[in-house]
């Protein structure tokens, strides 16, 4: 585990080979899986789980409610929200979000509480997700909407499905992605 100096690292579950970089906080009931790489100025709450090998860049804060599975990469300055009817000094219900693993989440994008990210999906920079994405989806916009399929690479599939990166093949079944 490599902690540097200048973060405030309160939680002991932090797992093997976990480096969390300059001025991050985590607060002591967040959990941390194996071999993640957690960026500088990020924030960690209490009630958070984080997977294995996730990768969350800089200027991220994960607040109460957020799952992040394994493989998963964060991408620079993500707005997660837990709270579907801010106000100050209210109590209020905690919606859940869950990041599904593989997925990616790109730069500057705003996560609305109470979603699922479903696995390998891919999320464009910018992107302001409102709704649950389905496994395989690659999603862009304001609101975000489905703009394409993606191969469990990361890759955009081409319209017979197929991945000319990893030279995969899926088929789609009741709407939802499998790969062959």
């Amino acid at each position: 585990m490599n902690i540097h100096p200048s973060s405030d690292v309160q939680s002991i579950k932090i797992g093997e080979n976990t480096s969390i970089w300059q001025f991050s906080i985590v607060l002591p009931g967040a959990i941390i899986g194996n071999n993640c790489n957690i960026n500088s100025h990020c924030f960690i709450e209490n009630d958070v789980i984080i997977g294995n090998n996730v990768t969350i860049k800089c200027g991220v804060y994960v607040w109460d409610g957020i799952q992040i599975e394994d493989n998963v990469h964060i991408g620079p300055n993500v707005t997660f929200t837990n709270d579907l009817y801010p106000r100050s000094k209210h109590n209020f219900e905690l919606a859940r979000t869950t990041v599904k693993k593989g997925a990616s989440v790109g730069a500057n994008s705003t996560i609305i509480a109470g979603i699922t990210i479903g696995e390998f999906a891919l999320i464009g920079a910018g992107s302001v997700v409102t709704k649950n994405v389905p496994n395989n989806t690659l999603w862009m916009g304001n609101p975000a909407r489905q703009t394409a399929w993606v191969c469990n690479c990361g890759h955009k599939l081409d319209k017979d499905l197929h991945c000319s990166e990893c030279n995969s093949n899926y088929t789609i079944n009741n709407n939802s992605l499998t790969k062959l």
